[in-house]
């Protein structure tokens, strides 16, 4: 699915899924971005993984030190690059999420928005230690994947995505309970609480699970005080 986003869903045509989002996923949206927003401050250096054309990075500049922003796809970041370019405290980096560069501790909150944990199609618990690696002590990880209760506004707006040929044309036998299926080999599953719990077991982490809107489910990771910077074990 990473080869997925890289190669058929990235830069304009990545953006352009977001310019058909039906105005209650336009809301999700909004909502996800006011709940990464309301852990920043002025001094924050924040991390956000898969951060596509920028979408995320242009509302939380506004609010943070330093943003950085890394993604797989050149094309992505390339646009990104356009998207962004009236700020001076954003940093573009071509990275894989699960085996980042950064030093430990060089960063205050990494994030994750909209499924990503899904889209990134690597192991939540190595997504979730690496994230962890390069937050300070006192910093949280913030992982989000849709509620339940959101399906039918997910699926319109798949369709909307499919329709104008953005993804494969979706298979409706197989799409169902939280997972979109499309004949192109596209694939997007809902990681559920428990799932998310368990994949952060045994990492030394608090760990918290919160709704937001009745659309995000985040799951909110912090380095346990007892433990250094790095010290997540996989």
């Amino acid at each position: 699915m990473a080869d997925y986003y890289t190669e058929k869903l990235s830069a304009a045509r990545l953006r352009r899924c977001y310019e058909l989002a039906p105005p209650r996923v336009s809301r999700y949206l909004a909502a996800e971005i006011d709940h990464v927003r309301s852990h920043c401050g002025p001094r924050t250096r924040l991390l956000e993984l898969g951060c596509g054309y920028g979408r995320v990075l242009a509302e939380l500049a506004q609010d943070c030190a330093e943003v950085i922003g890394v993604d797989t796809s050149y094309s992505s970041l390339r646009e990104a690059r356009r998207f962004l370019g009236s700020f001076h405290n954003v940093g573009l980096v071509q990275q894989d999420a699960a085996r980042l560069a950064f030093t430990n501790a060089a960063f205050d909150v990494a994030c994750c928005a909209q499924n990503g944990v899904s889209a990134f199609r690597r192991s939540p618990r190595i997504l979730f230690a690496e994230a962890l690696r390069v937050v300070t002590p006192g910093g949280v990880c913030l992982f989000s994947t849709y509620t339940p209760a959101f399906w039918p506004e997910r699926l319109e707006w798949f369709r909307r995505q499919s329709a104008e040929g953005l993804l494969g044309r979706i298979d409706e036998e197989r799409t169902g309970d939280g997972v979109i299926v499309c004949r192109d080999g596209f694939r997007a599953v809902t990681p559920s609480a428990a799932e998310l719990r368990a994949a952060a077991a045994g990492l030394s982490v608090e760990v918290s699970i919160r709704t937001v809107d009745d659309s995000s489910l985040f799951i909110e990771l912090r380095p346990d005080s007892n433990s250094t910077a790095g010290s997540a074990e996989l």
